[in-house]
């Protein structure tokens, strides 16, 4: 259930080749090309298969061998599909996709050359014509085309999620956080990874990891992201057959920045968290954390959201007696289940001496405004010494496991370079 660092190599081509819910505090409960490539995986491209029958073309005698997918005539392809290319004696150095208006489709090569994949999801009852030169070492070369017509569009949809945007910055732990709804069973997952990209420059590793429920899979390295790096995702899924008879809904993306370094340390011990950024402590700022009855959770958890002011009510989750309704002022959001770090002016006498919360980290309002001032989301928090330890799955709980726990997440198998990193 981790997805593994794919790349997508451009090839020379003829013609241009969901808002987060609002609970309240409280209930515990170089470039890297990370783009499609079955090299690392072994598995096969994703796509209809058939060998193409397509006139061919030679240069004299070119012992090369070349067979393309879908093959002609092949009708209902998947808008997601990828031109399958198998060759030998030879490497593909051309490839030409036009629709039926003749328009040049841009796409890349897989870095195994097992297939090409558009940039984009390709038209509903539309028919392609496909062009694929390879060439041999001494110059020459073979030609094969294909057409192929898509399906209509499907009537059960998946529906998708990026929980990253263009142009935004966020902090130095921000996992690539994909959602389905429904979740992606087992059996389907391997296919749905393979069509999902992250390219990290300057150059780091990476892996897919999914949760349980299959609802969610996260992008993440053995280390947090280095300051500055650029995160550009592509989750190729529209139309692409996710189980069950249901198609992804739509293709997204996004390129975003990873900003500078700044972690939040809490230590349930001494009550305070120490600030770092950048490598230098910069502020200790007393808390209180949850109460018996309701502990924080420890773990490594990522700022999900922010919010200057809002409304906790917790009176229909809890009743009457136990439930509240107040205004919460600098809140950001830790976990699913209603964790916060937030201005709790009410306990500041009780902050670094003893727990009073709900499950939520109390600081004094002048540190919730300079915190809320400084930090982005995606940044970490790490809590420690607490009764309850955070469940996988709430909040962006991507590093809150070893990273040889999260490779057993992946639904690919994950590359031996990747498996010795630490």
């Amino acid at each position: 259930m981790v997805g593994m660092r794919r790349s997508l190599v451009t090839v020379v081509v003829a013609a241009v080749v969901a808002p987060l819910a609002l609970s309240a505090c409280g209930d515990n409960n170089k470039r890297s090309a990370s783009w499609v490539g079955a090299g690392a995986s072994g598995a096969p491209s994703v796509g209809p298969s058939g060998p193409a029958q397509g006139p061919v073309t030679e240069a004299g005698a070119v012992p090369i061998s070349l067979s393309v997918t879908p093959a002609v005539g092949k009708k209902d392809v998947p808008v997601s599909a990828e031109l399958g290319l198998k060759v030998s004696g030879g490497k593909v150095t051309t490839v030409t996709l036009t629709d039926g208006d003749g328009k040049a489709v841009p796409g890349k090569l897989r870095t195994d050359g097992s297939a090409w994949v558009p940039g984009k999801t390709l038209k509903t009852k539309e028919t392609y014509a496909a062009s694929v030169v390879a060439t041999s070492e001494s110059g020459l070369t073979k030609t094969v085309t294909t057409k192929f017509t898509t399906m209509g569009a499907p009537g059960r949809k998946t529906g998708t999620g990026l929980y990253l945007f263009d142009d935004k910055t966020y902090g130095v732990a921000m996992p690539v956080v994909v959602e389905f709804s429904p979740g992606i069973k087992k059996a389907d997952r391997a296919a749905v990874q393979k069509r999902m990209f992250v390219d990290t420059t300057p150059a780091q590793p990476g892996v897919w990891s999914w949760t349980s429920s299959g609802t969610q899979a996260y992008y993440r390295g053995p280390k947090f992201w280095a300051a500055g790096t650029t995160l550009a995702v592509r989750i190729a899924v529209g139309g692409l057959p996710t189980g069950g008879g249901r198609y992804g809904d739509r293709d997204r993306s996004a390129t975003a920045k990873i900003g500078r370094s700044f972690e939040m340390k809490v230590d349930n011990a001494t009550k305070k968290m120490t600030v770092v950024e950048n490598g230098k402590t910069v502020r200790t700022v007393p808390v209180s954390l949850g109460k018996a009855s309701t502990p924080s959770s420890s773990g490594v958890m990522v700022v999900m959201d922010k919010m200057a002011q809002t409304v906790f009510d917790t009176r229909a989750e809890l009743g009457p007696q136990e439930g509240y309704r107040i205004d919460i002022q600098y809140a950001q959001r830790l976990t699913w289940s209603g964790q916060y770090i937030h201005s709790a002016p009410w306990s500041v006498g009780s902050q670094g001496r003893r727990n009073v919360s709900h499950g939520c980290v109390n600081v004094s309002p002048a540190n919730a405004r300079w915190l809320f001032s400084k930090t982005l989301v995606g940044d970490p928090i790490t809590v420690k010494g607490t009764s309850d330890k955070l469940a996988y799955g709430n909040g962006w709980t991507a590093w809150n496991v070893s990273w040889a726990e999260f490779l057993k997440g992946s639904a690919l198998p994950v590359p031996e370079s990747l498996k010795s990193l630490k």
